[in-house]
This record gives C-alpha cells, sequence and structure tokens, in this order.
C-alpha cells in the first residue's frame, strides 16, 4: 500500500508519478485473505481486493502503473537511471517502496 499511496500523493500534486510493480504486484497484500486492520474497512476485506482498489484509485489520478522488474539503478546523480526487464527508467525523484512478505522464524516453538 506505501507504493500506491505515495503515487496517489504524488499525482494530487500534480507531479505525474510512474509505479513500478515489480515481480509481485502488491507485495504481501495480495496474499492475505482477510486484511482487518485497514481503516475504514468492511468486514471480510480481502487482501487482493485491497490492492485493486488502490491501484485505480492511483490510475483515477493519472499515475502511470508499470509492470516491470527493476535490476540495476544508478542514483549517483539526476535523472536517476532504472534499468528493468522491459526498459529503462529516468526520474529525477524515487521513492523506493520493496513490500513486505511473510517470513516464519525457523525453530521457534
Amino acid at each position: 500500500p506505501a507504493g500506491y499511496t505515495a503515487a496517489i500523493y504524488g499525482a494530487r500534486a500534480n507531479l505525474k508519478p510512474v509505479l513500478i510493480t515489480g515481480i509481485q504486484m502488491g507485495g504481501q497484500l495480495t496474499t492475505t485473505t482477510e486484511v482487518d486492520n485497514w481503516p475504514g474497512g468492511q468486514e471480510g476485506l480481502q487482501g487482493p481486493a485491497l490492492m485493486e482498489e488502490l491501484k485505480a484509485h492511483a490510475e483515477r489520478f493519472e499515475t502511470q502503473v508499470v509492470f516491470d522488474h527493476i535490476h540495476t539503478a544508478d542514483l549517483g546523480q539526476r535523472p536517476f537511471r532504472l534499468e528493468g526487464d522491459s526498459g529503462v527508467y529516468t526520474c529525477d525523484a524515487l521513492i523506493i517502496a520493496t513490500g513486505a512478505r511473510a517470513r516464519m522464524a525457523m525453530n521457534t516453538p
């Protein structure tokens, strides 16, 4: 949700954001069944549905959503240069929201 939220705020400030989704668009929420800790969320809110709502919200404010995997970033000078599997991107400002995933601790009782 952090990447989409940043894109929404940027778009509302007329910054023309591009959101590059990465391999798993939406991170951990795409595999979460019920999201009971989302403010204002209805009972039984599903993670994938929430991510679709956030994507639609960002696109409503003209955020460009691109499905790509960034493998190289040159942040030494502006414009920043990002290389992905599908292309090269440049930008003057960058927010990195890498997402979360569940991790199980080994040998825990």
